[in-house]
């Protein structure tokens, strides 16, 4: 199973696979339930959902942290740090003017 190889590549791809997923999936949620009428974006600033699901999406990352740091798979923990890094940087990039 790729999830068990101890590899720079495997960080940086489950690092940044994970992150875009999860933004696709919370995303389609949240339409689901604007659809339904169990949920409305009105009263927030304007692109707080979209900034609010990103930082989300970037801290499942967390999760196969957790798994690499079990299997002291330190390079696989190399690479996930880096693309998280570069997201972190991308959403600073991106939102960081309307935030601050």
């Amino acid at each position: 199973m790729i999830f068990n190889r101890n590899e720079l590549w495997v960080g940086l791809v489950i690092g940044l696979l994970l992150p875009f997923v999860g933004y696709a999936i919370l995303l389609m949620i949240f339409e689901q339930l604007e659809g339904m009428d169990m949920g409305s974006s009105s009263g927030f600033s304007i692109g707080f959902r979209q900034r609010t699901v990103a930082i989300v999406a970037i801290c499942l990352n967390i999760f196969p942290l957790n798994h690499f740091q079990k299997n002291r798979s330190t390079q696989s923990i190399r690479g996930l740090v880096l693309a998280t890094f570069a997201l972190v940087g991308l959403w600073m990039f991106w939102y960081g003017p309307q935030v601050f």
